[in-house]
């Protein structure tokens, strides 16, 4: 947080504190977008207009897009230039506003496309899948909280350019099940988006493109780390495993 931060007029912490809430409201809403439609409690394409017939290109092209942005927004670089524009208690979310609208965007425009690739009929079999998919995303939810949920979503930011205080930059340390995994909240993901009784061709690439998304985003992310935090990060690498606990080596780390 720069001194011009710190020096920032009340009415102008104000508007970035009330931005960064709405921005927050927007990923989450987001997020829950996502999860509602694999859960099918809304369907995808509920403003695409029916009855494309490039379908699967179309919706190819969305994640590809949504991949990118999320990519491209969470490099040292790209954050950089954005903070010249806006300021940097703010630049954490939008980020979570800019993925929040991607996501709804996603789920909105894409397009249906008839078939199943597999049907579960086994009712034991059935909940079971479910009872894993709602574990992924829970998964997923307490690994935020396990380093700092408000924090990867941005409202610490805007909290301390409110109140004026300056920011401290979070700690590598080791807490819960990042001591056994590197990316415990993308584990969760990947375990959402293919645990399902039916996958439909509406899904299938959804799940494809979200997986090659987080292989994709954790090389540039991990390089990123390493050039950050150096040998402990390293040595975490060696101890942890990436989605998976690794059984020997418990010692690990969280960022």
């Amino acid at each position: 947080m720069t001194s011009a931060d710190l020096n920032a007029s009340l009415p102008n912490r104000i508007v970035v504190l009330i931005y960064g809430v709405l921005c927050y409201v927007v990923g989450v809403i987001g997020l829950g977008a996502i999860i509602a439609a694999l859960a099918r409690i809304v369907p995808f394409g509920f403003f695409a207009r029916p009855g494309s017939g490039h379908a699967l290109g179309w919706n190819l092209l969305l994640v590809a897009v949504w991949g990118v942005v999320h990519t491209g927004m969470a490099r040292s670089a790209f954050k950089s230039v954005l903070t010249r524009v806006i300021p940097e208690p703010a630049e954490r979310a939008t980020y979570v506003l800019v993925a929040g609208v991607t996501s709804l965007l996603l789920v909105g425009a894409w397009q249906p496309i008839p078939g199943v690739v597999w049907s579960v009929s086994n009712e034991a079999a059935r909940i079971l899948l479910w009872a894993l998919f709602a574990f992924g995303w829970v998964y997923l939810l307490a690994a935020t909280f396990a380093i700092d949920h408000f924090d990867l979503f941005g409202l610490r930011q805007v909290y301390f350019h409110f109140r004026q205080q300056r920011r401290e930059p979070l700690r590598f340390v080791k807490r819960a099940m990042y001591r056994f995994s590197r990316h415990p909240i993308q584990t969760g993901v990947l375990i959402g988006i293919w645990a399902t009784p039916e996958m439909t061709h509406t899904q299938l690439p959804l799940s494809i493109g979200f997986t090659l998304y987080i292989f994709v985003g954790l090389w540039f992310e991990e390089r990123d780390l390493v050039r950050d935090i150096g040998r402990p990060y390293e040595a975490y690498r060696l101890e942890a495993g990436r989605f998976l606990p690794r059984l020997r080596g418990v010692g690990g780390a969280a960022r």
